[in-house]
């Protein structure tokens, strides 16, 4: 049984002010248009309120159209209006590259690289995981070696940084792999990394190594403001590969960041540290890297710690340091509801936890932590692509590609179609719903599916 906490911590409604809540409105009129603009999709949360989806596909059957990709990346699709962006290595060029199709036909418009020489470090990713962002009218590229990029849907450059040129060369075990957020007006990132270089990598010039989180301004790329985040955590449990998310309750507009050891809410106009939780290790064990990002919905954040461990619900509206009061609830003492990779879903007023450590799916309920149902996962292969949520199902990617479709209700298995191509694995990209189409990214190509009739008509 989930265990669920006592006392409720509120904070009072505040009034926004008249420009802040012309800028929300714009917002709320944006995400209606049925786009896919971030990672976690309109909301933030892995969910969209598309319908009537094709319920039936296969590699040729109900594929709009289907793009080659020069080579592999945990990075999702982007769709905003008849574009679709994508991070992507090239193989055979050794070479990171940004590129942009036409959404109803895939047409390649433009592909621009990035840089050339290095695609990796390490064995088990490479340097285009981050996936790209909709910030106004420009695509945010972001790559594992701290180069970000704006360009204009046409392809025009507008803006380049190096953030590990500017701030100090990760310091990570494994690669770099958050992706930017685009919020009120702003980019964010984090970098929550060691404290010291680790295999050579990390500046060695006698400056501290600090973990942080940047805004910069979409139109120039240039620092608004950079905070650093400090943590209790040692060695690789300071590093985490987690998006910052923004939320919006009690009054305020924060950014979540999740890792070395904690969850932390930020106010979102000047990075200011509002709250923070803390630990889900208290034995400051030094491996306990984190990958899931923070998801919110009905009133409460979650946050998953690592290596089967549980997963925290925190009430939204803390203040100053958290202890255990603040938890609505937890799964400890439960090791088939954990995440090790996926980031949750939040979808028709619920939580859905993707293990793939236990190979399970759940829907919980987020105020009381109630389990509605929990299921094995389909197929004999890993799921560590983020699950997403569209028309009254979920949608899953499997290591080989195979796209797991269930049942939301009930969590049945409706499908499992394979999507991939015969040697693919480790294929992570969530999947992008936007626009009545499907995007599904394998290790070699680019799927749009939907209904015949999708592809021409207008929205």
């Amino acid at each position: 049984m989930i265990r669920t906490a006592r006392k409720l911590v509120r904070s009072p409604q505040k009034t926004l002010p008249i420009l802040a809540l012309l800028l929300a409105l714009r917002g709320a009129c944006a995400l209606q248009a049925a786009d896919w603009p971030h990672w976690r999709g309109p909301f933030f949360n892995g969910a969209t309120e598309e319908t009537n989806l094709v319920v039936r596909w296969s590699r040729t059957e109900n594929v709009l159209w289907s793009a080659p990709l020069p080579g592999p990346s945990a990075a999702t699709p982007i769709v905003w209006g008849d574009y679709v962006f994508i991070s992507s290595t090239d193989e055979k060029a050794n070479a990171l590259v940004a590129m942009a199709f036409e959404r109803r036909a895939g047409k390649l418009l433009w592909r621009r690289e990035v840089a050339r020489g290095s695609i990796r470090r390490g064995p088990l990713s490479n340097l285009a995981n981050p996936s790209p962002v909709v910030a106004g009218d420009r695509a945010v590229f972001l790559y594992g070696n701290g180069k970000t990029l704006a360009f204009t849907f046409g392809g025009d450059k507008l803006w380049e940084r190096d953030l590990e040129a500017d701030y100090g060369q990760f310091a990570y075990l494994w690669t770099y792999g958050a992706s930017p957020t685009f919020y009120n007006g702003r980019l964010y990132y984090t970098v929550l990394q060691r404290d010291h270089p680790v295999r050579g990598r990390g500046r060695a010039d006698g400056r501290p190594i600090e973990s942080y989180l940047l805004a910069l301004d979409p139109a120039t790329g240039k620092t608004l403001w950079r905070g650093t985040r400090p943590t209790k955590a040692v060695e690789e449990s300071r590093e985490a590969y987690s998006t910052p998310i923004p939320f919006e309750g009690a009054g305020r507009k924060e950014i979540l960041v999740v890792g070395g050891d904690c969850i932390t809410g930020h106010d979102a106009a000047t990075g200011k540290e509002l709250w923070r939780w803390g630990t889900w290790n208290p034995r400051r064990l030094r491996h306990w890297r984190l990958i899931p990002s923070p998801v919110a919905g009905g009133g409460v954040i979650l946050a998953c710690a690592p290596k089967r461990g549980p997963i925290f619900a925190l009430k939204a509206g803390g203040r100053g340091v958290l202890d255990d009061s603040a938890l609505a609830w937890t799964t400890r003492g439960r090791r088939d509801i954990t995440t090790d990779v996926p980031t949750p879903l939040f979808y028709q007023g619920d939580f859905f936890i993707l293990s793939d450590l236990a190979r399970t799916l759940s829907r919980i309920e987020p105020r009381s932590g109630k389990v509605k149902w929990i299921v094995k996962t389909p197929g004999r292969h890993k799921f560590e692509a983020s699950p997403t949520g569209a028309d009254g199902r979920l949608f899953l990617m499997n290591f080989r590609g195979e796209t797991a479709i269930l049942d939301a209700a009930t969590g049945k298995t409706l499908a499992l179609i394979p999507m991939g191509d015969k040697g693919d694995d480790k294929t992570r990209s969530s999947i992008a719903v936007a626009r009545g189409m499907i995007f599904i990214r394998t290790n070699r190509r680019l799927y749009c599916v939907g209904r015949p009739e999708q592809e021409q008509k207008p929205r």
